[in-house]
């Protein structure tokens, strides 16, 4: 029987002249030999032409043929200077998801590297899983661990999704939507990771155009209508400087920049400021041949205007963890205008725009970076920290804050670099040094001095962590920890300790109940209470006496499978912590939170999935609006609470898996929720009228409204509490109100 790749040059017929696709691979191949040029190509056609053979007839939503976009992906990644094995992936990389081509043909015809790559990157959709998210999770963990073992996946996965960047307006605004939100909080922050500053911003700026479309045209607009002016003084700084280190023998090529839309909308939102007010809007980038001229260039610069106090940062001497090196500087303009200066080498300049692919470009014969480079040292702990997170929404919410940017550059005592994200405590410090250390802190020293434990540390802090043998982790530390390392690893001591509990509870409520009703729990034999348990999607039983201790079934419904003649549906039950018949009550059991029979108590526009006897209320903090995802958690006696998952505590309270419920919005309804929210205005007359306006305008009744001056920042601040329908209502308020000329941020406030 012939070889698929015998049969390949048979069943593909020669393409038409001037066929798009055919003279896209062409212009690639020749892309390729620019900078490989002793390298066989034989393979890479061979690749095209079986992709090309099993997408025939498959169309992209722009209603071009599907096989042009592996062909760009290959383009993207020939532009990074990746080797063959990689431009073979990008080219297969949808066969085994989108055809009915298997991995194993993959590997049968490619080999196993190109196999290992697509495999990495083919999402899990065969598989059942309970929802999409579920499947997205897993999609990226399996992803996760395909980069470990070969760095190239991530990069092909990078192409990928700038080719879909870039043409994602031919889709629907909510899938538009959703792969533009990934793109922001997963795939942007991957590039930044591994030090592609190139490919990191191209991404941001393209989520960014779908995300926020008000205020990524305002931020165009406001950059457009300064470009000639801008460009006219950096012209004048530039010929300025080139002059100076002339004069000084310091040997440099200078490029001027305007900084990138998203860049300068983070730094808007962050602040709270104008776009007259971001000092590095305008940037100037000195490239030298070495160390100790980037350092003199830096005197040079410092010499000839006034350097801005707290602005100059040191990435040469201490270099961020994907190993961008660079000396920065704000300084005032000869007119007045604040501007940025980069100064680094030529090599540096390299790492910083294409990072980890520079390894392809530079270092022939290797495959990537060698297996101890920083960049890659991350992912492997993000992989080994994430193995235990059994939940999918808690594993993609982790992961989140680790692709987070390091921003802290904190030391220990003997003068070692501890790098945490912003915000990040004491014990996120204690924990980066070592397990031990985190679970025993009792207390810090933060330059000499003692301070709290959620303590925010900021850069050059110097670090002394107390412990004490025999002390644990406190779950209260799980609402102020930045580091999932930390998070983890108190979550596991924690979820441990209140298991056992949960299961001593759960087996003495059951056992309590089965003698009120006169149920002989002692001749249920051990395979009939496995069977119950498995049931209700439990291996063990002391699975189901957890459950039972946290409150997510009652003990009847547990007994009625054990016994179902001797259980009658209507015998009320009593509540679980009440004594029974003379017997002392039960400490600390779960009341279930209403019976079978009973009126439904509680929030009655949300339930639990599956049931409709569990008492539910929204929570507080974050009280949930209609349209939301919302995720329940089962606490001791009260019933289920409903967070928004954007709530901040719920990253603290879903410490155990086991305490998560599955809730959903009950029926339609015209319920107004309250919700919180703080503008940031131009300090000027008739704002609060424009503001009001909008509510008026969308009949939204007011509860609360308090306005002040902020003069530092030369502004005002407007909180109010508004009556909104649902989620949808509110996004139309809060898009409406950024569009008034001088707000400069809307957001919403969770107590």
């Amino acid at each position: 029987m012939p070889s698929e790749s015998a049969s390949l040059s048979e069943s593909v017929p020669e393409p038409p002249p001037h066929d798009p696709v055919d003279q896209l691979y062409r212009e690639l191949e020749l892309k390729i030999r620019e900078y490989r040029p002793k390298d066989d190509l034989t393979a890479l056609e061979k690749a095209f032409r079986f992709a090309r053979k099993y997408h025939e007839g498959q169309m992209r939503d722009s209603g071009e043929p599907y096989m042009l976009h592996p062909v760009m992906v290959a383009h993207i990644l020939a532009d990074m200077r990746m080797d063959i094995v990689a431009m073979e992936a990008g080219l297969l990389h949808d066969v085994v998801e989108d055809t009915s081509v298997t991995v194993e043909q993959v590997r049968k015809e490619f080999g196993e590297e190109v196999a290992r790559c697509v495999d990495g990157l083919t999402k899990l959709t065969k598989l059942d899983f309970s929802s999409a998210e579920d499947r997205q999770a897993e999609s990226f963990r399996k992803m996760m661990l395909a980069m470990v073992e070969d760095i190239r996946v991530i990069m092909v996965k990078l192409a990928d999704r700038i080719h879909n960047m870039r043409t994602l307006g031919y889709l629907d605004p909510e899938r538009r939507e959703r792969i533009a939100r990934e793109t922001i909080e997963i795939y942007a922050p991957i590039a930044h990771r591994l030090g592609m500053g190139k490919v990191r911003g191209e991404l941001e700026d393209l989520a960014f155009q779908h995300l926020e479309p008000d205020a990524y045209r305002e931020i165009l607009e406001a950059i457009e209508s300064r470009r000639h002016s801008n460009q006219e003084f950096l012209n004048e700084i530039k010929q300025a400087v080139e002059s100076e280190l002339r004069r000084e023998g310091i040997p440099a090529r200078i490029d001027g920049r305007v900084k990138r839309p998203y860049s300068v909308f983070q730094k808007l939102r962050r602040q709270k400021i104008t776009v007259d007010q971001v000092y590095d809007l305008m940037a100037l980038r000195i490239i030298t041949d070495s160390v100790k001229n980037c350092y003199a260039g830096l005197g040079v610069i410092h010499n000839k205007w006034r350097p801005i106090p707290g602005r100059i940062k040191d990435f040469i001497s201490i270099p961020r963890p994907n190993l961008y090196q660079s000396l920065h500087t704000s300084v005032v303009g000869p007119h007045g205008q604040t501007f940025e200066v980069q100064i680094r080498t030529e090599e540096m300049h390299r790492i910083a725009e294409e990072g980890i692919a520079a390894h392809w470009k530079y270092k022939e014969g290797r495959k990537g970076p060698a297996a101890d480079d920083q960049r890659i040292a991350w992912l492997r702990h993000l992989v080994e920290w994430q193995r235990d997170v059994q939940d999918p929404a808690e594993f993609m919410s982790t992961l989140k804050v680790d692709l987070y940017p390091e921003e802290v550059y904190t030391f220990t005592p003997r003068g070692k670099v501890i790098v945490l994200p912003r915000d990040a405590t004491p014990i996120d410090f204690a924990y980066a040094i070592h397990s031990d250390v985190g679970q025993t802190c009792v207390g810090a020293k933060v330059n000499g001095r003692i301070v709290p434990l959620r303590s925010p540390l900021r850069n050059g802090d110097v670090v002394e962590i107390m412990t004490q043998p025999g002390h644990e982790p406190s779950k209260d530390w799980l609402a102020f920890v930045k580091t999932s390392r930390a998070r983890n690893k108190i979550k596991h001591v924690i979820n441990a300790s209140e298991r056992i509990k949960a299961i001593e509870i759960g087996q003495k409520y059951l056992e309590k109940e089965a003698r009120r009703l006169g149920v002989a729990l002692g001749k249920a034999t051990k395979g009939d209470l496995e069977e119950v348990a498995s049931s209700y999607g439990y291996s063990k039983m002391e699975d189901l006496y957890a459950a039972l201790g946290y409150g997510k079934f009652s003990a009847r419904q547990v007994l009625v499978k054990i016994a179902p003649d001797a259980v009658k549906d209507e015998s009320p039950e009593p509540k679980p912590g009440a004594s029974v018949a003379g017997e002392p009550a039960v400490a600390g059991v779960t009341q279930p939170a209403s019976m079978p029979g009973r009126p439904r108590d509680g929030d009655a526009v949300i339930k639990v999935r599956g049931m409709d006897d569990l008492l539910v209320y929204r929570a507080k903090c974050c009280n949930p609006i209609r349209g939301e995802a919302i995720v329940g958690y089962v606490t001791r006696g009260k019933g289920v609470a409903v967070h928004s998952k954007m709530c901040p505590n719920v990253q603290s309270l879903m410490y155990d898996v086991e305490r998560k419920i599955e809730v959903e919005w009950a029926r339609a309804a015209e319920d107004a929720f309250p919700v919180r929210i703080v503008i940031h205005t131009d300090d000027r007359p008739g704002m609060l009228n424009q503001l009001t306006s909008v509510l008026s305008d969308e009949n939204t009744n007011i509860r609360s409204l308090e306005a002040k001056t902020e003069h530092d920042q030369d502004g005002g601040v407007v909180e109010m509490t508004v009556d909104v329908r649902d989620k949808k209502q509110l996004e139309k308020l809060v898009s409406a109100m950024r569009r008034i000329s001088g707000v400069r941020d809307v957001e919403r406030l969770f107590n």
